[in-house]
């Protein structure tokens, strides 16, 4: 079992930590959680009088301590939630800072539940705070997502709603909306809303619901550069240029830059097979083949000579170097130069 399923279970059977780190990168399950234990800790009646909110920027130490201290009103539970509480490394009006919680934590209240969400960043794990926190409450940290984790992130998603996905269509979402949770998740929601009936989704749905072409994308692009496909890149890039705001070119070569530089991870691996590279590449098994048809159509040493290219678009993709000329052609020069 998977350290925030533990959590959820804890949580839904009312066995509560009296301190909770919620910390990291990706907001997506420290908000859950949070949702979660406000749910589960609290009836609607008991909440006017034992459910308090502050904020790590308008609070101070002093008052997290004095609140969490306090009794519960009529209810088994108080429940005292720190948004921002990464705000609390700087010093407050007192000239306390979140180490100076320390005192509470080696002392908690029994029938106090303490949230603190430590967001964008994690908590210093040398910090003494830190250790106290691990060792009387608990941590959760909510890292990024890889690219291929994104994938795998979406269909179990789907499942758990009884949905099913392949896995180009899970890829085409993460090329459109990278790999926040937040974002995946909204998109989601909608999705499982619209197909409520058919409870399958597919790169259709992908195209007409988030708005991105199943048949024209950057994805679609990058595996015609890996095939030498001029024909097919010229049909994109013509697309592109039809839809300028949703294709921005600053993005494209950065992505195809990215392309290049997973193919030389690729030649450079003694290992080549599936679970291997898609390990060292981060990306889902299923484009593995993506990466070794590309790698017979370009050597080590030429895919040095793309890169060097699309260093140079890179910065004219930015307005240096190149004026008077059309994003279209631009992208249509870098493809010529890429696969000749």
């Amino acid at each position: 079992m998977t350290l925030i399923k533990q959590i959820e279970n804890d949580i839904k059977n009312n066995s509560f930590s009296p301190i909770y780190l919620l910390m990291g990168e990706e907001e997506y399950y420290i908000d859950y959680l949070t949702k979660l234990i406000q749910k589960n800790s609290l009836k609607d009646h008991e909440k006017d009088f034992n459910l308090n909110i502050v904020y790590g920027k308008d609070t101070s130490i002093a008052d997290i301590i004095s609140i969490s201290k306090q009794y519960p009103v009529m209810s088994e539970k108080k429940l005292v939630i720190v948004k921002e509480a990464q705000d609390l490394v700087k010093k407050d009006i007192d000239g306390n800072s979140l180490d100076d919680l320390i005192s509470y934590v080696n002392s908690p209240l029994d029938s106090t539940i303490l949230v603190l969400n430590f967001k964008h960043k994690s908590l210093d794990k040398r910090k003494a705070i830190y250790k106290a926190i691990l060792k009387n409450g608990l941590v959760f940290e909510s890292k990024k997502l890889y690219e291929n984790q994104a994938q795998d992130w979406i269909i179990s998603y789907l499942q758990s709603f009884g949905f099913t996905i392949d896995k180009k269509s899970s890829f085409l979402i993460t090329e459109l909306l990278g790999t926040d949770i937040n974002k995946i998740a909204n998109e989601l929601d909608k999705l499982i809303v619209l197909k409520s009936k058919v409870k399958t989704i597919n790169s259709d749905d992908v195209e007409k619901f988030i708005g991105i072409s199943k048949d024209f994308n950057v994805f679609e692009l990058r595996k015609a550069i890996g095939e030498k496909n001029l024909f097919k890149c010229m049909k994109i890039i013509d697309y592109f240029s039809k839809n300028p705001k949703s294709n921005p070119i600053v993005v494209i070569v950065s992505l195809i830059f990215d392309f290049f530089v997973k193919l030389f991870i690729y030649h450079s691996l003694s290992d080549k097979s599936d679970k291997s590279v898609a390990s060292a590449l981060k990306v889902s098994p299923y484009f593995v083949k993506d990466y070794s048809s590309a790698a017979r159509n370009y050597s080590m040493k030429s895919i040095s000579s793309k890169i060097s290219i699309l260093r140079e678009f890179d910065l004219k993709s930015k307005g240096l170097g190149a004026t008077n000329i059309t994003n279209s052609d631009l992208l249509k020069e870098l493809i010529f130069k890429l696969l000749h």
